[in-house]
């Protein structure tokens, strides 16, 4: 659905590329995370798939068009919530989504939403109760909270059933109830429609469900893979142990040929092994025992430069 090939940016004056090189693809129906810090490239990498930048050099295609030369067949294919708000405060929630139908040709422009086409009105009710806003999308959009008006840039960005819907920081600046009804209304979209997600954002926990991620760091990608791939290739996993007797648990660790390293207790990493296993090759009595899971943040810390996250 997306493929991307050294895609390059260098803004004008700037000393090095905000996009150098980036490469990765996307499949359809997937949810495709690009994580990054503050100036990494996320939002300049999706400004460009959103034909809102043009890049320097290198070609990328979106559902087959080519961003370069079918700019117009790439935007009626993609969908966008914007990292900011971008909805006009002097409409109604139903006017946005109309004004944006009828910018996509969708539909010819009426002046009330009851002389619109009844196909519209169907689409806007079957997704305004998807994402719980159904009784509020004739209200003036000054009225609404900030979840409220994340759900409608929603609604306004499916209405053209796009393939591929484009996520940037979707839910900065939402309570956390919100970004988890948020979540629950985009994993029903996608399931019910087959949408490709493609994410930016910083919260690591959101891209913890995604099918595939790439971590981004000063324009470059540093890695792509699948979520857990990219755990088990950066971060290991281990049993801290400690024992009343700590020189014997030491003794008996090296006899068993287990690397261990010091602190307030015993680090053993697993190494492929199980924790039962391990537990149950130790005779020493232990005293305490925790095991440590890598978790997508550890993989993102060890993946980026020290002074990205000063």
């Amino acid at each position: 659905m997306i493929d991307v090939r050294d895609l390059v940016k260098r803004y004008r004056k700037s000393e090095r590329n905000a996009v150098d090189g980036v490469s990765f693809t996307v499949g359809a129906g997937e949810f495709f995370a690009l994580l990054g810090p503050n100036g990494a490239g996320k939002t300049t990498t999706i400004s460009i798939l959103t034909t809102t930048l043009t890049p320097t050099s290198g070609s990328a295609t979106i559902d087959g068009h080519d961003l370069r030369t079918e700019a117009s067949a790439v935007r009626r294919s993609v969908g966008i919530i914007f990292q900011r708000p971008s909805l006009d405060q002097n409409l109604t929630a139903e006017e946005n989504v109309r004004f944006h139908a009828v910018l996509y040709g969708l539909y010819p422009w009426r002046p009330s939403y009851a002389l619109m086409p009844s196909a519209y009105r169907r689409e806007l009710q079957a997704l305004a109760d998807v994402l719980g806003i159904a009784d509020d999308v004739h209200k003036p959009i000054r009225t609404f909270s900030g979840g409220m008006r994340r759900k409608l840039e929603i609604v306004r960005s499916l209405i053209h059933r796009p393939r591929v819907l484009f996520l940037d920081e979707p839910t900065s600046g939402l309570d956390v109830a919100s970004r988890r009804g948020l979540w629950e209304h985009l994993s029903r979209v996608r399931s019910e429609s087959g949408t490709t997600i493609f994410l930016t954002t910083h919260y690591i926990e959101e891209a913890e469900q995604a099918d595939r991620l790439c971590i981004v760091d000063r324009g470059k990608v540093v890695l792509n893979g699948t979520p857990g791939a990219v755990k088990a290739r950066l971060v290991q996993e281990y049993v801290l142990v400690d024992a009343p007797d700590r020189s014997a648990l030491r003794v008996e660790l090296t006899r068993l040929g287990l690397r261990f390293e010091e602190g307030v207790h015993l680090r053993v990493p697993l190494a492929g092994r199980t924790v039962h296993a391990l537990l149950q090759a130790i005779a020493t009595p232990l005293t305490f025992v925790e095991t440590h899971a890598p978790s997508l943040e550890d993989a993102y810390l060890a993946t980026i430069a020290p002074e990205s996250v000063s």
